[in-house]
């Protein structure tokens, strides 16, 4: 509620002055702000365990509210959910089990940089195949090129 201020002039008689609409919005900044510095720290521990060697790219990162769903091609050609070692023919029936409880975000293929380009190809097939179709490829961000040894 607004209020309203009075003041004495010269004669006696009290003037109304406009009440005070500015708002002090540097609180709020200096919360979104330490709120920005803990989202940076927390991020790059919410990864995945899998070790692998990402391709590097120039595309910026994308954000996400809830945990991602990822899988994940290592090395030896061996398909993870999350951290489990699945294999190709349970990988569907796994997923289709965890949509069943609603989830609906996009799926995140990693596949590791040495990894032959159709054994990527043939996970994502099978989650297209089953109906799947909201699936990223996650890549690292690549060094400018003055920065790279």
């Amino acid at each position: 509620m607004p209020a309203v201020m009075h003041h004495v002039g010269s004669r006696g008689k009290r003037k109304r002055s406009p009440a005070m609409s500015e708002i002090n919005v540097t609180p709020f900044v200096d919360v979104m702000l330490v709120l920005l510095i803990v989202f940076m720290v927390t991020a790059p521990l919410l990864t995945v365990g899998v070790p692998v060697d990402l391709p590097k790219t120039r595309a910026p990162a994308l954000g996400q509210d809830k945990e991602p769903l990822s899988i994940t091609v290592a090395k030896d050609g061996k398909i993870y959910l999350q951290k489990e070692v699945v294999t190709a023919d349970a990988l569907v029936p796994k997923l289709q089990a965890i949509s069943q409880n609603g989830y609906d975000q996009r799926i995140f293929v990693r596949g590791d940089k040495t990894v032959p380009y159709d054994r990527v190809m043939v996970v994502m097939g099978l989650l297209a195949s089953a109906g799947f179709t909201h699936i990223g490829l996650v890549t690292d961000v690549a060094k400018p090129k003055s920065e790279q040894h």
